[in-house]
């Protein structure tokens, strides 16, 4: 069956097969450690490796920060994987007596939250964005967590759970907490339709999930890429002085790394854009293409193809 055939959640379901295969390694190769790198007097994140989940990295491919606050800490994101998400919690409980109280998901995909459960354990209030409602009820969430299982064991298995939200918002929100103010922001549909950015204003920090990719190239899937450029453009509003990304490592030059990601996805939709209106077969726009300025950044060899043709598909539909 041709790839233009296949839904779009079953084909990203099978996309995410071929990453997670293709992503095979030792398990026995050095693990990443858990280490909480602090980015604002209140502000800590976590950076896992710029690389596809495996048994060696333990599906530690995803950043997750938190707030530590005078009554309470506020998790952003909960990693790849429940033995990460206990390691998280150990490496907080270091840092601060204070428990967690919130975790708030930037979006739905594996890497960001097979960790949750271990955070609903200890009474936690999850907050997500309602549009991951269907996701969550999908074929798709379910076949990526079947794979995950299987190929990912022991760090994912059968006690692996998809962790619904206990407040599930539709707009702009606002998290008080300990006379700590937090704005939860919604951003989708771009990468996700749930992408929601998390902003301390007071320290002018900004958790900005996978709306940002920074050293790495994107996995770009069935996103909405013309609003993603968009709400890259709301995001350097915000004018923040710390960006923790979604993946890589923090950064105190917003501008310049959020326009990574932005000129990535704006020349993909340039490039295929073209090649869409032109009706040229995708495989003859793609070899004929310039990826030069890409083609030295971490994973773009198992993703910019994908990111491509998503991308082509995407915008046969658009036109």
């Amino acid at each position: 069956m041709s790839a233009a055939r296949i839904g779009p959640g079953r084909w990203l379901a099978w996309a995410w097969v071929l990453l997670v295969m293709a992503a095979g390694a030792p398990a026995m190769a050095q693990q990443r450690a858990v280490t909480p790198q602090q980015v604002s007097p209140s502000a800590w994140f976590v950076q896992g490796e710029a690389a596809l989940g495996s048994l060696s990295n333990r599906n530690f491919i995803s950043n997750a920060g938190f707030v530590v606050t005078p009554a309470g800490v506020v998790v952003i994101d909960a990693l790849g994987s429940p033995a990460l998400a206990r390691e998280l919690l150990a490496q907080v409980r270091r840092i601060t007596p204070q428990p967690v109280t919130h975790v708030i998901v930037t979006h739905y995909h594996a890497d960001h939250i097979y960790g949750l459960q271990e955070f609903r354990r200890i009474g936690a209030r999850v907050l997500a964005h309602r549009g991951a409602l269907e996701y969550l009820g999908s074929d798709t969430a379910q076949s990526r967590l079947a794979v995950s299982r299987a190929e990912l064991a022991p760090w994912i298995d059968d006690g692996t759970q998809l962790v619904p939200a206990d407040e599930w918002i539709d707009g702009r929100r606002e998290l008080e907490l300990g006379g700590v103010k937090l704005i939860l922001q919604p951003v989708g549909p771009a990468h996700t339709p749930e992408d929601l950015v998390v902003f301390l204003p007071s320290e002018r920090v900004l958790f900005a999930g996978d709306m940002v990719f920074r050293g790495r190239v994107p996995f770009v899937g069935q996103a909405n890429s013309r609003q993603w450029v968009a709400a890259l453009d709301t995001l350097l509003a915000l004018q923040p002085q710390v960006v923790v990304p979604g993946h890589g490592p923090m950064s105190t030059s917003a501008r310049e790394d959020l326009q990574l990601t932005r000129d990535y996805l704006a020349y993909l939709r340039s490039t295929m854009g073209a090649a869409a209106r032109e009706m040229e077969p995708f495989e003859q726009a793609y070899a004929r293409t310039d990826w030069s300025h890409f083609e030295h950044l971490p994973l773009f060899k198992v993703a910019n193809r994908m990111n491509a043709y998503n991308t082509y598909l995407l915008m046969e539909r658009e036109q």
